[in-house]
C-alpha cells in the first residue's frame, strides 16, 4: 500500500501549509464481455468468451498557493475475471503487447504497489499524479508524474510522443501520467513554447539512461487563420522532428502531422491527416471526423515481428498501436437527446483489409453519473490485423470475435 500511503502523506503535508486545496474524484465499475473464435489461441486457454469486472476508485488533489501548484492522484484497482488468469501464463512476448496490469516497469518511478494477484482477482494501487508547479505570467514549469498531449490527430498522433492513446481506447478521460519536467513559454506575440524532459527505465534492467528517455520541444504558432507546430526530439535515442497545422475549411477543420523518426541510417515517415465537421442532420446536433494514417514503421506483407524488430519494440513500449502501413477511421456522433450520444467508429486497415467497428452510446444518469457504452466488432479473415495475426502455432491466430463494454462512474 506504498502508493496510497504515499498520496495521504503528501496531502496532509501539502493542505497544512497556507493556500486553498481541494479533492475530488470517481468511481467507475465495468464489465468487459469478450469472445474467441474457434481458431483462436485465446480460446484454447480461456473458453469461447470471457467476462471481466473492474473497479477503478481515483482521488485528485489540488493545492494553490500565489503560483505554486501542486497536483497528486492516486487509483486503486479491483479486478475480478477470467482474464486477469489466463493472461498470467501467456508467453512473455504476448503479455508486452497487452499488459495485464497496470505497472511502472518503464517509468523512471515506481509507485505502482501489487496487493494481491492470484487466481481470478487482483487488486493494485498506483499514483497517477504527482506534480510541483510553478506559473508566472508567460511561464509555467511542472516537474513530477503528469500527463502531456501533442499532436493533431483525432485517433492516431504520431506527434504524441509520451504514452499516447491506442486509438481503440474507449474511456480517455485520464491519460496516464509519466514523470517528467514540462516547461511551457508564452511569447508576447500569443505564440508560445513548450519543452519536455521524460525520465524512464528499462523495463529488463531497471536502469535509466538517454536510449530510455524522451527530450522534446515544440513552438506553436499563428499563420493567419492557421496554426501550426513545430516539433523536435530525442526520443528512445532516436532523432525525432515534426511538423503539423490546424486551418479552418469553410465549415469544417483541417488537422494534420508529419513526423520523421531517425533510426539508425533510415529516415521513417509516419503522417496523419484530418477533416472534421459539425452540423444538424434529422434535427439533431452532429459532429464527424475522417482521417488518413500513414504508419512508415508498418508491414507491407505477412506480420513477422522477428523481421522487423522495429515495429514490434514500438509496439511494446506504446508508441504504436498498428501493424501496417495505411489506415483510414471515421467517427460520426449523434445527439440523440441532450444527455446520451451514440457515436459509430471505424478503424480501418486498408493493406489487410480488415477493420474494428465499434458503437458507443454515451449518456449522463443524474448530476455526477455517467454511463459508456459500446459494442466492438473486428472484422476481417484469420492472418489479418483486426481478424487476428498468426500465433506462431500451426492453426491458431491471436484473434478475438465481438465484444460488449459497460461503464458507471459516479463523481464527487
Amino acid at each position: 500500500m506504498r502508493s496510497c500511503a504515499l498520496l495521504a502523506a503528501f496531502c496532509i503535508t501539502t493542505s497544512a501549509f497556507a493556500g486553498s486545496a481541494d479533492l475530488d474524484g470517481h468511481i467507475k465499475t465495468r464489465a468487459i464481455l469478450s469472445t474467441f473464435p474457434s481458431d483462436s489461441l485465446f480460446r484454447d486457454v480461456a473458453g469461447a468468451e470471457t467476462l471481466d469486472l473492474q473497479s477503478d476508485l481515483r482521488l485528485n488533489f489540488r493545492w494553490r498557493e500565489g503560483p505554486w501548484r501542486v497536483e497528486a492522484s492516486g487509483q486503486l484497482f479491483a479486478l475480478y475475471g477470467e482474464r486477469i488468469e489466463f493472461t498470467r501464463d501467456l508467453p512473455t512476448e504476448i503479455e508486452a503487447l497487452a499488459p495485464r496490469l497496470p505497472d511502472d516497469r518503464r517509468r523512471y518511478l515506481d509507485l505502482t504497489t501489487i496487493i494481491s494477484d492470484s487466481g481470478k482477482t487482483a487488486t493494485l494501487a498506483r499514483l497517477d499524479r504527482l506534480s510541483i508547479g510553478w506559473t508566472g505570467e508567460k511561464t509555467v514549469v511542472r516537474l513530477g508524474r503528469q500527463a502531456l498531449s501533442w499532436g493533431n490527430g483525432l485517433f492516431y498522433a504520431p506527434m504524441d510522443l509520451v504514452n499516447p492513446f491506442d486509438p481503440a481506447t474507449i474511456d480517455t478521460e485520464f491519460k496516464p501520467g509519466d514523470d517528467m519536467l514540462y516547461v511551457q513559454h508564452l511569447r508576447d506575440n500569443g505564440h508560445d513554447i513548450q519543452g519536455a524532459a521524460v525520465g524512464r527505465r528499462n523495463p529488463l534492467t531497471g536502469e535509466s539512461g538517454a536510449d530510455q528517455s524522451t527530450v522534446a520541444a515544440k513552438y506553436h504558432g499563428f499563420a493567419g487563420s492557421a496554426e501550426y507546430d513545430l516539433l523536435v526530439a530525442r526520443h528512445y535515442g532516436d532523432a525525432v522532428i515534426g511538423v503539423g497545422g490546424v486551418r479552418s475549411i469553410g465549415g469544417a477543420v483541417w488537422r494534420g502531422d508529419v513526423v520523421l523518426t531517425r533510426t539508425g541510417d533510415e529516415t521513417v515517415t509516419n503522417l496523419v491527416t484530418n477533416l472534421s465537421y459539425s452540423w444538424i442532420g434529422f434535427g439533431k446536433n452532429m459532429s464527424g471526423g475522417l482521417e488518413y494514417y500513414y504508419n512508415g514503421f508498418g508491414q507491407t506483407g505477412d506480420y513477422d515481428f522477428s523481421a522487423d524488430p522495429e515495429l514490434f519494440l514500438r509496439l511494446v513500449r506504446g508508441d504504436l498501436f498498428t501493424l501496417s502501413r495505411h489506415y483510414l477511421a471515421a467517427s460520426v456522433t449523434v445527439e440523440v437527446t441532450p444527455l446520451w450520444t451514440v457515436t459509430p467508429v471505424v478503424l480501418a486497415n486498408l493493406g489487410d483489409p480488415s477493420s474494428l467497428v465499434q458503437v458507443i452510446a454515451q449518456g449522463s444518469l443524474g448530476d455526477n453519473a455517467v454511463f459508456i457504452g459500446t459494442l466492438s466488432l473486428p472484422v476481417g479473415p484469420s492472418g489479418t490485423e483486426f481478424g487476428g495475426i498468426d500465433a506462431g502455432v500451426p492453426g491458431r491466430y491471436l484473434s478475438t470475435g465481438p465484444g460488449l463494454f459497460a461503464q458507471f462512474a459516479w463523481y464527487f
